[in-house]
């Protein structure tokens, strides 16, 4: 009987966390749900009073967002760094083309559902606001070519809090001209992390620092040390998440004003996106997960919750990025050189949940619109939604500011966005869910064929790798990289 209770107190406390944050998103719809019953019938929640709800998750959720550039800049040094060159090229290339296909699958999906249940045929979609939709001049060429831009910063600074975008306006000459391929191309900065440019800035940085690194070793320890500090603050961080996610949620919900007259308008709509989204994440990714590395997926997903409800929480891959990692690392010990130097590429550019939502989202408007759309536009919608996903920042509903693109592929206005944005709150929140997830299972997978050639190759990790577990004492032969060659004294005392 001690033994049995002793075994469920242990599994309690490995998974407090990701219990309390699971619990506190049950407890946020709920609370959510009991205040909007508390105002006296036709009255509503005011802003105000929805901010001071807001107020904590809010602070849990900037402090999250503080995180990414330090934890990828520095995790992508290092890991890259502290690989040789070839065993580099092979972890990306590897990585790219899971995400690629992905996303492909995802998209193939959602078009294969949208056509099938056609959700939009001959239903009212109920018209929001067309004021709270996104009203950004943008064609799908402008915004591919910001894409592959934003990869190249000017200023790496800048690139921090500042991301370039093409900025169309209409001729001084001739202010009426209607054709948006005619109008003025100016540019402009706008707020927001260019984590893109980053990326790359700090792979190829990665990449000199591991073709200097014999000379070079103390900037490589640097860069490695800078990254156990920046975990021990993410795992204080973390903790926190229970708390910052129950308030996130119920200020949300207390944000709508008719929850019933929203799902009812949209119900067909919102079940197709969230199911296929559900669909693709736990049963396509999963299928592929096993196919490729014959692991339990129930298990690798059980041990991703708390990453998982984080996403659903904050509604942010980027945010969510911290989380990843250390659910990763720690509970499937997955190697860090590869967590660390796939993860931040999954975030930017795997965006399976967004894909498939946009290219259904699409359809769905065309046919609320009548507008019947031929085999040629229905493969202009899956190419577009590919490319726009890449391109859409791990943000909070970045995904509606891409959707315009998509939408300029059927010849669809900007404004049609408002038919979908009622719900878009929730859908935004299973997109990320699944986003995280596919990039989860793709870490795991790149890692699984790249462990023997990470076995034969002599990392100048002082930490990386070793500080990153918390079970450092495992008798599993594939976490013997661990063997420190610079730190090892003070590896031995290395906790996350």
């Amino acid at each position: 009987m001690q033994l049995k209770w002793t075994s469920v107190w242990g599994f309690v406390r490995r998974n407090l966390l990701t219990t309390l944050t699971i619990l506190g998103v049950i407890v946020g719809i709920a609370l959510g749900l009991g205040l909007r019953a508390v105002p006296a019938e036709g009255d509503s929640w005011s802003q105000r009073d929805v901010t001071y709800i807001n107020y904590v998750g809010d602070l849990f959720l900037r402090t999250l967002k503080a995180l990414i550039l330090p934890l990828i800049v520095s995790s992508l040094i290092a890991a890259v760094g502290s690989l040789d060159l070839s065993l580099s090229k092979k972890i990306g290339g590897r990585a790219v083309l899971y995400y690629l296909a992905t996303t492909v699958l995802a998209v193939i999906l959602g078009i294969v559902l949208v056509v099938t249940i056609k959700p939009g045929s001959d239903r009212d979609g109920g018209e929001a606001d067309a004021s709270d939709a996104p009203q950004r001049n943008v064609t799908t060429v402008d915004t591919l070519l910001d894409l592959v831009r934003n990869m190249f910063p000017p200023n790496l600074v800048q690139a921090c809090t500042q991301q370039y975008q093409t900025v169309l306006k209409p001729p001084a000459s001739k202010p009426d001209e209607t054709d948006i391929y005619r109008w003025t191309i100016t540019g402009a900065y706008a707020d927001g992390m260019n984590i893109l440019g980053l990326v790359v800035a700090s792979i190829v940085f990665g990449v000199a620092l591991g073709a200097t690194k014999r000379e070079n070793a103390l900037v490589l320890q640097f860069f490695q040390q800078l990254s156990h500090i920046v975990m021990k603050v993410t795992g204080w961080v973390i903790w926190l998440s229970p708390v910052g996610v129950t308030f996130l949620i119920a200020a949300k919900i207390l944000e709508i004003e008719d929850l019933g007259d929203v799902f009812g308008k949209l119900g067909l709509y919102f079940a197709v996106v969230a199911g296929g989204i559900l669909f693709h994440g736990f049963v396509v990714l999963s299928l592929l997960f096993f196919l490729f590395t014959r692991n339990n997926p129930l298990k690798f997903i059980a041990n991703m919750g708390q990453a998982l409800a984080t996403a659903f929480g904050t509604s942010s891959s980027s945010a969510t990025l911290p989380v990843t990692m250390q659910c990763l690392e720690e509970k499937n010990n997955i190697d860090p050189r590869v967590s660390r130097f796939v993860l931040p590429i999954g975030a930017t550019i795997n965006m399976d949940g967004t894909a498939l939502y946009e290219a259904v989202a699409a359809i769905f408007i065309a046919q609320l619109r009548g507008l019947s759309l031929s085999f040629g536009n229905v493969l202009a919608i899956s190419i577009t939604a590919t490319a726009a996903s890449i391109g859409a920042a791990g943000i909070p509903q970045a995904g509606l500011v891409t959707l315009v693109m998509v939408l300029d592929t059927v010849g669809l206005p900007a404004e049609d966005v408002s038919l979908i944005i009622a719900v878009d709150w929730l859908l935004d929140r299973f997109r990320t869910l699944v986003n995280v997830l596919g990039d989860s299972f793709g870490a795991a997978i790149v890692y699984h064929y790249s462990k023997a050639e990470l076995q034969n190759t002599k990392s100048l990790d002082g930490g990386l790798s070793g500080a990153t577990h918390l079970s450092q004492d495992s008798s599993d032969p594939e976490l013997a990289y661990h063997t420190d060659t610079i730190l090892a004294n003070d590896d031995k005392n290395s906790r996350l």
